[in-house]
């Protein structure tokens, strides 16, 4: 999956860590570091740059509550989040309407190529 994503934004990759975590701990994350006091279903912190070395943090209880709504499994779901956040660690944001869907197109993509 890494070398898909980071490869498919033309990004070269030293090291991913992928934290497998609560809604605690990743409101914990969301606060203390980006002053965001809300829950959120991934948490991605970029270390280095070129090449990309970083850690995302994934609330799996999120992906289990939620995963029903999207019709995909937890897996599924869990892995949409990896996703995300390694497009993060790319650069990508996701701050405006036009960038989430510009985020979910990358997503879908590299989910679909996962599944070839």
């Amino acid at each position: 999956m890494a070398q898909l994503v980071f490869e498919g934004q033309g990004r070269s990759c030293a090291s991913v860590g992928v934290v497998f975590a609560d809604h605690d701990t990743v409101l914990a994350l969301n606060t203390t570091w980006l002053e965001h006091d809300w829950h959120t279903d991934v948490i991605s912190f970029l270390l280095e740059d070129d090449p990309v070395e970083g850690e995302i943090y994934i609330d799996v209880e999120t992906a289990v509550e939620r995963h029903a709504e999207f019709g995909a499994t937890v897996q599924q779901e869990v892995e949409r989040y990896a996703v995300h956040g390694m497009l993060h660690l790319c650069g990508l944001d996701d701050a405006t309407p036009e960038q989430r869907d510009a985020m979910r197109v990358l997503e879908d993509r590299y989910l679909a190529l996962l599944d070839d």
